[in-house]
């Protein structure tokens, strides 16, 4: 563990150098000594291409510090304009889906516009991250955020039309590029494993799904109570609520977590709860103390097999699962996530800076970021500038100003009109003269913090040793770790043989159990701040070598690069009838107070829409520029 993990001659991308971040804001390390000014910026560069960048990415040094230091009071802005101002019809802040769907929407209605997108990132997409890997000269993605086409409800009008428009249809593809039997055909399963440190010993167990619970257990650390508990929960079809309604079941369960409802409704050994705790980390971004047994059921969890529960949401209840009354979306995984779509956004708005037509080409395309923000161009994209002062210009007529930071120095834009598709978070210091209801509102939405890691691997001789291809790993510091996805589409598939180069996907979620669910997602926002790459580093290298050691994988060896996607402001937060009432009024929820339009600044966001989807990015983009146009 103590060796580096040297560049061998299976990875040959550009700047894949762990430990080497994007310099972003500041031109940093990787660009010494660029600046604004007559100089170009970063992104104009021939050789600029962020999606290669390993070590630590999503929200990445120089991608907050300004943000920071406006929220701290440290920052100074002058109260003229600095500099020149450039002058177009919209200015968006924040470069991902919403943002670039509302640039597409506007344009839509107003094809002359001229637009400008600001993006505090590096790299446009916002949570759309692509990671992108050369690993023996063949092309490897992952997400290292937003991940799949997905939601609890049906795709409106309005998002599924964009999808439309974008040549995206979600189930035909499903059916043509994903194989989701390539690794159950190859004998790869479900591993569990069980760390030292939690359970007392280090084990892996395999079989999950396909043998019997009890047979999958026998050799785990966990007493036979716990192993039988546990047998019990995922197998057993038993109405724990006797002489109940479906109606009174799902208002209990709606106020009550999921670990007490293991514990004091289905009486499994207290012991259970250290296995199942992070099985909610990945949906909701916390542990089953802080997450309504109501809200796990629509996913299958265990242990609700015998309550004859009816689709639909608890009656009285408010927004407690009310989309699960719906019926969810159809599904589709890009091989480098919900970046596929930003980039086909990108290439309606910007055409000339990504190649193709469709969205099975747009998969292998390369971006051209020198294309992104030419003088002159109808729409522009400027990235690693981050909007500091967003402020009505007195009457509607005179629009808006907004003054960004980028490369260490201010400049100014104006807008007839503004959409701010960033965090809700930031918008109260971005426009201080917000109403103090509007303000409070938006800081309501604490979002979740969450790591999305892409390791690429030499090969996976050790997967198929094991017979895994994913991992449950419930004490450790990823919960959950699995091979990229079977896909093929257009010119792009993954690996088929152990022998090539692989990428595999690890999830962490920095929660606190015992603190509600804001508080949780603070601590953990906190956590990842402080940080460093190393650390993520030295734990990801320890745990793949404890869980694959026995099928002979070694990390000084096997591991080629590491991209740590850190994201402190996550998804969207989501209602929690835990710890939310549950008897809001509909216009004074959070969400619809913080969204209301400010003269001509309105805004977008999923945070708008209270909801971690892709779908509400797209709606909150749309009424937000149609907010904008009847002002």
């Amino acid at each position: 563990m103590d060796r580096p993990i040297a560049r061998r001659d299976f990875l040959d991308g550009v700047a894949l150098a762990i430990g080497v971040t994007a310099g972003a804001a500041a031109g940093g390390a990787l660009l010494p000594g660029l600046a604004l000014g007559d100089e170009a910026a970063p992104q104009d560069r021939p050789d600029y291409y962020p999606p290669l960048l390993t070590g630590l990415r999503g929200s990445h040094p120089g991608s907050f510090e300004a943000a920071h230091a406006l929220r701290d009071g440290m920052l100074k802005i002058p109260d003229e304009a600095p500099g020149t101002v450039e002058d177009y019809d919209l200015v968006v802040v924040g470069g991902g889906i919403s943002g670039l769907a509302a640039a597409h929407f506007y344009r839509a209605a107003r094809p002359d516009a001229r637009i400008l997108i600001l993006e505090n990132h590096d790299d446009f997409g916002g949570h759309a991250k692509r990671n992108e890997f050369r690993l023996r000269e063949r092309l490897h993605l992952m997400n290292g955020g937003t991940l799949e086409i997905d939601s609890p409800r049906p795709y409106s009008v309005v998002a599924s039309g964009l999808l439309r428009t974008l040549g995206i249809d979600p189930v035909a593809l499903e059916k043509q590029c994903a194989d989701d039997k390539f690794y159950p055909s190859q004998g790869l399963g479900v591993g569990l494993f069980f760390d030292k440190e939690t359970f007392g010993a280090d084990k892996l167990v395999t079989g999950a799904g396909q043998k019997p619970w009890r047979e999958v257990l026998a050799g785990a650390p966990l007493s036979p109570k716990v192993r039988e508990d546990i047998a019990r929960i995922e197998e057993d079809s038993v109405d724990y609520m006797p002489g109940l309604g479906s109606d009174e079941k799902k208002a209990r369960l709606a106020r009550m977590s999921y670990e007490d409802y293991l514990v004091k409704v289905i009486k499994a050994d207290p012991g259970v709860v250290p296995y199942y705790r992070a099985r909610t980390h990945g949906e909701w971004g916390v542990g089953t103390d802080a997450v309504g047994a109501l809200e796990v059921w629509p996913f299958g969890f265990p242990g609700f097999k015998g309550l004859g529960l009816k689709p639909g949401a608890a009656p009285h209840m408010g927004y407690t699962a009310a989309g699960y009354a719906e019926g969810g979306s159809a599904k589709f995984h890009f091989p480098d996530g919900n970046a596929s779509i930003a980039r086909l956004l990108v290439r309606k708005l910007v055409p000339e800076a990504i190649p193709g037509s469709t969205a099975e080409d747009v998969v292998t395309a390369r971006a051209d970021y020198t294309k992104l923000d030419r003088p002159g161009a109808p729409v522009r994209i400027r990235l690693s500038s981050t909007a500091v002062r967003v402020r009505n210009r007195g009457n509607p007529s005179g629009g808006v100003e907004i003054v960004y930071s980028r490369a260490g120095r201010l400049a100014a834009v104006r807008g007839r009109d503004c959409v701010l598709a960033c965090y809700n978070m930031i918008i109260p210091y971005l426009c201080p003269e917000l109403p103090e209801r509007q303000k409070a509102a938006l800081h309501e939405a604490v979002k979740t913090p969450l790591v999305y890691t892409s390791v690429a691997l030499a090969n996976w001789h050790a997967f198929k040793k094991l017979g895994i291809s994913q991992v449950y790993a419930p004490g450790s510091y990823h919960a959950y770790m699995r091979l990229n996805p079977a896909m093929k589409i257009g010119g792009y598939a993954t690996p088929r043989s152990p022998d090539e180069p692989i990428l595999v996907w690890m999830v962490r979620t920095p929660c606190q159990p015992g603190l509600s669910q804001k508080d949780q997602y603070r601590a953990g926002r906190m956590e990842l701040l402080q940080t460093p790459f190393e650390t993520f580093e030295r734990n990801i290298r320890d745990q793949l070598g404890r869980v694959l050691g026995p099928g002979g994988f070694d990390p000084a060896r096997d591991i080629a690069a590491i991209t740590v996607n850190r994201w402190p402001h996550g998804y969207a937060y989501e209602y929690n009838p835990l710890f939310d009432p549950v008897d809001w009024d509909e216009p004074d929820m959070p969400h619809i107070v913080g969204r209301k339009p400010f003269g001509r600044i309105t805004i977008a966001n999923s945070d708008a829409g209270a909801a971690a989807y892709t779908d509400s990015a797209i709606d909150q983009a749309w009424r937000a520029v149609q907010e904008s146009l009847v002002i």
